[in-house]
Protein backbone atom coordinates (compact mmCIF):
# COMPACT_ATOMS: atom_id res chain seq x y z
CA UNK A 1 0.00 0.00 0.00
CA UNK A 2 1.28 3.43 -0.91
CA UNK A 3 0.66 6.03 1.81
CA UNK A 4 0.77 9.71 0.84
CA UNK A 5 0.33 12.94 2.76
CA UNK A 6 -1.73 15.59 1.03
CA UNK A 7 -3.27 18.88 2.10
CA UNK A 8 -6.54 20.51 1.10
CA UNK A 9 -6.74 21.19 -2.66
CA UNK A 10 -3.81 18.86 -3.43
CA UNK A 11 -4.29 15.85 -5.69
CA UNK A 12 -2.89 12.47 -6.57
CA UNK A 13 -3.13 10.75 -9.95
CA UNK A 14 -3.89 7.07 -10.54
CA UNK A 15 -2.69 6.26 -14.02
CA UNK A 16 -3.44 8.93 -16.59
CA UNK A 17 -7.20 9.08 -16.08
CA UNK A 18 -8.08 9.15 -12.37
CA UNK A 19 -7.47 12.21 -10.20
CA UNK A 20 -8.24 12.26 -6.47
CA UNK A 21 -8.35 15.68 -4.82
CA UNK A 22 -8.53 16.48 -1.10
CA UNK A 23 -11.59 18.71 -0.93
CA UNK A 24 -11.86 19.25 2.83
CA UNK A 25 -10.47 18.02 6.14
CA UNK A 26 -12.60 18.35 9.29
CA UNK A 27 -11.43 16.61 12.43
CA UNK A 28 -11.12 12.92 11.60
CA UNK A 29 -13.00 13.16 8.28
CA UNK A 30 -11.53 13.78 4.85
CA UNK A 31 -13.67 14.70 1.82
CA UNK A 32 -12.32 13.46 -1.49
CA UNK A 33 -13.19 14.51 -5.01
CA UNK A 34 -12.68 11.82 -7.65
CA UNK A 35 -12.47 12.60 -11.35
CA UNK A 36 -12.54 9.45 -13.48
CA UNK A 37 -13.85 8.44 -16.90
CA UNK A 38 -17.49 7.30 -16.86
CA UNK A 39 -16.47 3.74 -17.79
CA UNK A 40 -14.54 3.39 -14.52
CA UNK A 41 -16.96 2.68 -11.66
CA UNK A 42 -16.18 4.48 -8.40
CA UNK A 43 -17.80 3.20 -5.18
CA UNK A 44 -17.20 3.31 -1.45
CA UNK A 45 -15.71 -0.02 -0.41
CA UNK A 46 -18.80 -1.18 1.49
CA UNK A 47 -20.96 -0.51 -1.60
CA UNK A 48 -18.46 -2.32 -3.85
CA UNK A 49 -18.50 -5.36 -1.52
CA UNK A 50 -22.32 -5.40 -1.51
CA UNK A 51 -22.34 -5.34 -5.32
CA UNK A 52 -19.86 -8.24 -5.42
CA UNK A 53 -22.00 -10.28 -2.97
CA UNK A 54 -25.08 -9.64 -5.09
CA UNK A 55 -23.24 -10.80 -8.23
CA UNK A 56 -22.17 -14.00 -6.46
CA UNK A 57 -25.75 -14.65 -5.31
CA UNK A 58 -27.01 -14.16 -8.86
CA UNK A 59 -24.41 -16.64 -10.19
CA UNK A 60 -25.49 -19.22 -7.59
CA UNK A 61 -29.17 -18.71 -8.44
CA UNK A 62 -28.46 -19.20 -12.16
CA UNK A 63 -26.68 -22.51 -11.49
CA UNK A 64 -29.72 -23.94 -9.72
Amino acid sequence: MLVLSRQKDESIMIGDDVEITIVDVRGDKVRLGIAAPKEIPVHRKEVYEAIQREKEEQKKAQKQ
